[in-house]
């Protein structure tokens, strides 16, 4: 595969897909600090702090007012959104005792049951839309 000339053209075709954030050098440097965040909850230590005084904890770092509300909110969409690497979130979810098959159903507007028997049934249908440029 050859790269197109111009990268940053390439990169914004993911942009195009629907329902999908493909995880970039851009978002990374974006999330940063709110996957920073999530990873230092590898630490019982850190978590406790964490559940004690949740905003206060997230003060300590540098996030942005838009990643603190969406940590707040559990709003796993929007932290991808701001940069949140799935991976590094996952110590957020499982910090509150959810599964990742829990956060992937809150994530498709599912119940995780809902979300379980889709995954079951052989997964969301490649039919729908491919493009939202498109409308196709």
């Amino acid at each position: 595969m050859t790269l197109p000339r111009d990268i940053h053209s390439y990169l914004a075709e993911f942009d195009d897909i629907p329902g999908t954030r493909v995880y970039t050098a851009k978002r990374a440097r974006k999330g940063y600090h709110l996957n920073q965040f999530a990873m230092s909850l590898m630490k019982a230590e850190n978590r406790e702090k964490f559940k004690a005084d949740e905003s206060a904890y997230l003060d300590e770092w540098q996030l942005t007012p838009e990643q603190k509300s969406a940590v707040l909110a559990r709003d796993y969409n929007a932290m991808l959104d701001e940069g949140g690497n799935i991976y590094f979130l996952a110590k957020l979810f499982s910090t509150d005792g959810k599964s990742f098959q829990f956060a992937a159903g809150s994530m498709t507007g599912m119940t995780q049951e809902e979300y379980a028997q889709m995954m079951i049934a052989g997964g969301r249908s490649p039919e729908g839309m491919r493009s939202i440029r498109e409308k196709r």
